[in-house]
């Protein structure tokens, strides 16, 4: 038996394929999701905010191939995710520099110029967060894996960020996506159902932990595809 698809796509099967029955089930269990959700929840990176380190390792290294190699050896998203987790760059930066002396200074770039992974916002999924906020009863939070201590620059330089009603922030609460107790701690502390929630992820893994604690869920791929498929669930309008 295949898990149950939270996503929306089983509404979007073609109408050309369906009996007249079908049709109307389908369109009956649109009607009772559009008027169930009541939460929309967005990630941050890769959703709202431009994040990537490859930004800053392409200024340091001459080729894409050198800056994969080091993101996939060096500095990797495992070692990343424990700064997510609560980790201070302090020691995430030693213990590194330790195993991997030779790089040193590629390593300290990470956090030195740790602003230079992000050049700015993904201005269109903003536009899609902005239509919620002014014209939608919506709730509308943000569950993010980051680090408490760069979480505070995020907030003064995006503007957008203060349309929440809440944040959860993974470096803060010392667990991350895809843990369902971290999700757990944005149902707990807001009062929010997730069968009544959609929760936008880029992150496949994070799609999966949410589905797993309850969440109607979109993976992000890009700001157009999201649209759509918040326009084919009739969140938004055409």
């Amino acid at each position: 038996m295949s898990e149950p698809d939270h996503s929306g796509n089983g509404f979007r099967k073609s109408i050309a394929t369906l009996s007249i029955d079908d049709y109307n089930i389908q369109r009956q269990a649109l009607y009772i999701f559009m008027n169930t959700i009541n939460t929309i929840i967005f990630d941050l990176g890769g959703v709202l905010i431009d994040w990537n380190p490859r930004y800053l390792y392409r200024k340091i290294f001459k080729t894409e191939e050198e800056v994969s190699w080091f993101l996939e050896n060096i500095c990797t998203n495992e070692w990343n995710d424990a700064q997510d987790a609560g980790r201070s760059f302090e020691e995430a930066t030693f213990e590194l520099i330790t195993k991997h002396p030779e790089w040193e200074q590629p390593i300290r770039a990470w956090y030195d110029r740790w602003q230079e992974t992000i050049p700015g916002p993904l201005h269109e999924t903003v536009e899609i967060l902005k239509y919620f906020k002014n014209n939608s009863p919506h709730r509308l939070y943000a569950l993010t894996n980051w680090s408490a201590e760069t979480f505070p620059w995020a907030l003064d330089n995006f503007e957008f960020l203060h349309w929440f009603e809440g944040i959860v922030v993974s470096g803060v609460e010392k667990t991350r996506k895809p843990f369902p107790d971290f999700y757990n701690i944005l149902f707990d502390r807001y009062k929010v159902n997730p069968l009544q929630s959609l929760f936008i992820d880029d992150n496949i893994k994070n799609i999966e932990g949410a589905k797993a604690v309850g969440l109607h869920t979109i993976h992000f791929q890009s700001p157009a595809q999201v649209k759509t498929e918040l326009q084919q669930l009739q969140l938004i309008p055409l």
